[in-house]
């Protein structure tokens, strides 16, 4: 061995396995990606957020016509029904159907 070295250090567990290194300390350039990283994750949850919400209202857009549509056909004709059925003289029952 030369002199002036020192010889390796194998750290081993009581296993007999080797245990790695220890890793080198994070420097300026990866704390400040790491706080990028963070801001960038953090932005994107909140873009999500904002798409989901835009959807929800276009889908609320989408279906509010549809439902007033078919709510007023349906009360047409349940009065067109109920007009009808007044000029015969029938009376009028309402029938609920339980399951």
């Amino acid at each position: 061995m030369a002199s002036g070295r020192r010889p390796p250090v194998l750290d081993m567990t009581p296993e007999g396995e080797f245990r790695d290194t220890a890793p080198k300390p994070a420097g300026t350039f990866d704390r400040v990606l790491a706080r990028v990283g963070g801001v960038a994750v953090l932005v994107a949850l909140a873009a999500g957020g904002l798409v989901f919400a835009a959807l929800a209202v276009l889908f609320l857009g989408i279906m509010l016509p549809v439902l007033l549509v078919a709510g007023v056909i349906g009360a047409g004709s349940i009065w067109w029904r109920l007009r009808r059925a007044r000029k015969q003289g029938q009376p009028i029952h309402f029938v609920v159907i339980r399951r």
